[in-house]
């Protein structure tokens, strides 16, 4: 069965990588999508948000990653996926989460959303909270991977934090 997490990775952390680890062994197959989203202004392109997400699951053989500027719902049709899989920090996720999960099944019956809890170490952890600690020269070592942490401090140094 072909599972999906999809978000905007912007950047990956510790907590999604948790998330995906966990998700990728009750699954065949695991997309890790990079979705638009018309919301938000990422921080990272997409080329590099691929590029990192690359490097921290290359360890995962089931896993793919991949980018999409549509509906999560068409992607899945797309490659014939059946679950989709969301990471929980708090109730106010949940509440969200909640509600795209049953839009999602309006748009696509067959779809299932399997909600995951965010191991305790990392259920405050966000991108957000990760770009904010490193433009102001906090340490995030505990909350990315060390292969990919100088290339986030570099990034968001020269772009001036934005």
């Amino acid at each position: 069965m072909i599972f999906v997490c999809a978000g905007s990775f912007d950047p990956v952390t510790n907590g999604h990588i948790d998330i995906i680890e966990r998700a990728s062994i009750l699954c065949d197959k695991l997309i890790v999508v990079v979705l638009k989203n018309s919301v938000k202004i990422p921080t990272f392109t997409l080329d590099d948000r691929l590029d990192l997400l690359r490097r921290v699951l290359g360890h995962l053989p089931n896993v793919e990653i991949d980018h999409y500027a549509g509906l999560l719902v068409d992607y899945m049709k797309l490659k014939k996926a059946r679950v989709i899989v969301k990471g929980l920090r708090a109730v106010s996720d949940y509440e969200y989460e909640m509600q795209m999960a049953h839009i999602n099944k309006t748009q696509y019956p067959e779809v299932e959303t399997l909600f995951m809890t965010a191991s305790i170490n990392y259920s405050y952890l966000s991108s957000s909270f990760v770009k904010e600690l490193a433009r102001n020269g906090g340490n995030i070592d505990f909350f990315v991977p060390s292969i990919i942490k100088d290339l986030i401090l570099g990034k968001l140094k020269d772009t001036g934090g934005n």
